[in-house]
């Protein structure tokens, strides 16, 4: 059978959808067999296995090969499927082997569901998450994009200039055609920097926008989603702006999954931001076509396992796009956990189109973070993650997971909530709160904080600085979001003298994935690089679907042969 190591394509040169095609030569295999055996014509001089017979090992090791299994009676044989089709029936020994199961060649391209890279231009079913604070760098889109994937770059917590120069950065480097895209984070404290950031996207005419954090629809990111609707020379609607909704409850999944609310259209229009065409379009529409379902991840998560809430929103899907009769498919990714190929594996199992992953990728060699927080991240087991409130959401008790070994940012932060629950500001804090914060927390008075915090805020985001002013609370909460911001800031810049304040977002899929790679070729932290990491846990889940495989056609697997090594992978 011919490898396919460099993917598949159509005559033209265009993808087609691997799977399709695997399952059609199995189900044409598997059916000529069992007209053989019907057949009163059916030859009787039946081949022997002989030599061709081949070890479990060697089908885990060749999973781009479609492999025949037979039943002796006495035991299962397998063999390599030839183009022309395994026999019915074969002589193994002195017995007659049946052929009870083919099990169809696997091959990462063909993960997940083929509309996904058709859609989008990337040889693998693929995501490299935004991690916010410019973690995921432009040069980790880039890596990305060359090796086939797709990346999107960190924005969340970023200045538009920053942004913008990260824009051009990538547009220079990546190769032509190779998809990529940014990240939209909800800002519902701070609509303004949503608003700039929409309208840098829109004049930089960046083709894909990763929509994290959403609690409810913003106007912002409908606008950027119906500002590029057209009509093509067929009738159909062509998008200009793809979004990939980010969402870990249902009812946030519902909102990217139906059209927007009409009222939202009908303004958007009215203050000609968009075109009244461009509104009616998009009332048919889903906001996003691509919804990736997060469970237990870093970042802002609800800690709810995969296996849960993916098919829940699974099956929001399927009843949205009967009741509104799309003629397009809504893709659906799972993110959270993804740290080993056996997770990647079940992703795939439980119906993903494609995979997402974000803790793994920020100790890859062209991650954001310092040297001192990638070391850290290397160290961390499944168990050294912990809950803390989120910067950008503390006066509403959103939490994000963040490493706990090596740092005490955790324990600080969850104080620091403790504290503005039970006081109304910095000048009501007893002596005690007020000297922990001053020397463990802020290392200056908390007058200093407040005017460093005002400056700052001022600069940033003046609405909020204007509300902050006749509200001391309000202003106890600014100075303790500063804090949690800087707690990133100074992971990123591995300022050493505040790694006790180090926050760095982590699930506990880093320590999976550390544990996977002990003793491989991907443990130094000099070989993990984007296309590595996700190459090997591609590779891997392949193997570990095809061991599925053999396992469900009765075939005894050896508990050493369900781990797979990471390897050097050649572009």
């Amino acid at each position: 059978m011919r490898r396919i190591d460099d993917g598949i394509s159509a005559g033209n040169g265009a993808p087609v959808d691997g799977g399709a095609v695997v399952n059609s030569l199995a189900q044409s295999f598997l059916a000529r067999a069992a007209n053989a055996l019907r057949s009163p014509h059916f030859d009787p001089r039946i081949p022997a296995i002989g030599p061709a017979e081949i070890t479990c090992r060697q089908a885990l090791g060749d999973i781009r090969s479609a492999v025949a299994v037979y039943d002796s009676g006495n035991g299962f044989h397998l063999t390599l499927a030839d183009a022309g089709g395994p026999a019915a029936e074969c002589l193994i020994g002195g017995s007659v082997g049946r052929l009870v199961a083919l099990l169809p060649a696997i091959s990462p391209e063909w993960l997940g569901h083929g509309c996904f890279t058709t859609a989008h231009g990337c040889r693998y079913p693929y995501v490299v998450g935004e991690m916010a604070r410019g973690i995921a760098t432009a040069d980790m889109v880039v890596a990305a994009g060359r090796a086939g994937l797709l990346g999107f770059f960190g924005s969340a917590g970023l200045d538009p200039a920053e942004v913008e120069d990260a824009i051009d950065a990538i547009r220079t480097d990546i190769p032509q055609k190779s998809p990529w895209g940014m990240n939209l984070i909800h800002a519902p404290d701070h609509p303004g920097r949503e608003k700039d950031l929409v309208d840098l996207y829109l004049r930089k005419g960046v083709e894909r926008i990763s929509a994290s954090a959403y609690l409810r629809l913003s106007p912002h990111i409908v606008r950027l989603s119906a500002v590029g609707l057209s009509v093509d020379g067929d009738g159909g609607v062509r998008r200009k702006t793809q979004i990939f909704a980010k969402v870990s409850r249902p009812e946030i999944a519902r909102t990217f999954m139906q059209p927007p609310p009409h009222d939202v259209l009908r303004e958007l229009a009215a203050a000609g931001l968009i075109s009244p065409q461009q509104a009616e379009l998009q009332s048919r529409l889903p906001l996003a076509e691509d919804v990736t379902v997060e469970a237990d991840s870093a970042g802002h998560t609800d800690n709810r396992p995969l296996s849960v809430i993916f098919p829940v929103i699974d099956g929001l899907r399927r009843r949205l796009v009967e009741r509104h009769r799309y003629v397009r498919p809504i893709r659906l990714g799972a993110a959270g956990g993804l740290g080993t190929p056996g997770s990647v594996a079940a992703a795939f199992q439980l119906g993903a189109d494609y995979v997402l992953t974000g803790s793994v990728n920020q100790a890859a060699v062209e991650s954001g973070l310092s040297a001192d927080g990638r070391d850290m991240l290397a160290a961390a087991g499944v168990a050294d993650v912990a809950l803390a409130p989120a910067a950008d959401m503390f006066e509403r008790g959103i939490h994000v997971q963040v490493l706990r070994r090596g740092t005490r940012f955790h324990v600080k932060a969850k104080r620091l909530q403790d504290i503005y629950r039970r006081h109304t500001g910095l000048a009501d804090l007893p002596e005690d709160d007020r000297l922990w914060l001053e020397t463990h927390v802020f290392e200056q008075s908390s007058e200093k904080a407040w005017q460093d915090t005002r400056r700052d805020t001022a600069r940033r985001n003046p609405q909020a600085m204007e509300r902050a002013e006749a509200d001391p609370k309000r202003q106890m909460a600014l100075v303790f979001r500063r804090y949690l911001f800087l707690g990133a800031q100074w992971a990123r810049e591995g300022a050493r003298d505040r790694r006790d304040d180090y926050q760095i977002w982590c699930g506990p899929a880093m320590g999976a994935f550390n544990d996977w790679v002990r003793d491989s070729c991907l443990e130094p932290l000099e070989n993990r690089t984007v296309e590595q990491i996700g190459r090997n846990l591609l590779e891997g889940a392949c193997q570990a679907l095809r061991a599925q495989q053999l396992r469900q056609a009765g075939v005894a697997m050896p508990a050493e042969l369900s781990h797979f090594t990471p390897r050097q992978l050649n572009v």
